[in-house]
């Protein structure tokens, strides 16, 4: 993962200071949040808590009732600081982020009786470990969106660089393995060049699995195929264009797809689309 510079740490803080990122099970696993090392700190006690959302600004947090917290918060007339901490990918080290905040106020969470949803406004900008952490999974959901149908074509430059393990790829059209080749990617779809016929291959729902390395990880993305096209040349091959369900195309594709894009067409957000 490559480094980011204090411009760019400040423009993911600024495009996105407003924007809230719920920890689901997900996120959880792609930032390496350990959850039970979270807690929240007031008068001098840490207690234990869970993160639901968090925002550059703010964090929203569930604690028990049996806790204490919300009348320790009442005598430290609402000042607390919150304790994040991560996994460093492929390494043994972790990241503690400690951020000053102050109760807006709680509420019961789900219904329960025994937890509560308590409301923190931070005091000021969160350490740029935190910044870094949200801001590239904010910047990738963003970009996912305005660039979705930007074509990244596989080459043995562009694999390098996207970390791809290798451009031969299995991809399963209706639950049967197949091999192909990757042509081109984007967020929101790929192409293949595959064996078969096209009367016998569009419209039909695939899940294609891409190998990336730098950190190791698999990605199974699932969708249709929506348009073939004729490789020339090769009459028993098809291009065949899918198109990805976007509600479950994983986080951690999508960080890869906008780390590229990122280093190739420069930070200038997801506003400036080309």
């Amino acid at each position: 993962m490559s480094l980011l510079t204090s411009q760019q740490i400040t423009a993911y803080y600024e495009r996105y200071k407003s924007t809230e990122l719920t920890f689901t099970k997900e996120i959880i696993e792609v930032t390496g949040l350990i959850t039970k090392q979270v807690c929240v700190r007031c008068m001098g006690e840490m207690m234990p808590c869970l993160i639901y959302s968090s925002s550059f600004e703010g964090a929203k947090i569930v604690v028990n009732t049996k806790s204490g917290l919300i009348q320790k918060l009442q005598e430290a007339r609402q000042a607390a600081a919150l304790k994040f901490c991560f996994n460093v990918p492929e390494s043994d080290n972790t990241i503690i982020v400690m951020v000053n905040a102050r109760s807006k106020g709680s509420a019961p969470y789900g219904g329960s009786k025994d937890m509560i949803l308590v409301y923190l406004q931070y005091l000021q900008r969160p350490p740029d470990d935190l910044i870094v952490t949200m801001g590239r999974i904010l910047d990738a959901n963003a970009n996912a969106v305005q660039r979705r149908g930007e074509l990244i074509a596989i080459s043995p430059d562009t694999q390098r660089k996207l970390h791809i393990l290798s451009p031969n790829v299995e991809i399963l059209i209706q639950g049967v393995p197949r091999q192909c080749i990757l042509r081109d990617i984007s967020f929101s779809g790929a192409k293949v060049v595959i064996m078969g016929l096209a009367k016998f291959l569009e419209e039909r729902e695939v899940a294609l699995t891409i190998d990336f390395e730098d950190p190791a990880s698999s990605f199974s993305l699932k969708g249709r195929f929506v348009r073939s096209e004729i490789v020339e040349g090769r009459r028993e091959l098809l291009a065949m264009v899918i198109a990805f369900d976007e509600a479950l195309i994983p986080i951690g594709y999508k960080i890869r797809i906008n780390n590229y894009i990122s280093q190739i067409r420069g930070d200038r957000g997801p506003e400036q689309e080309l």
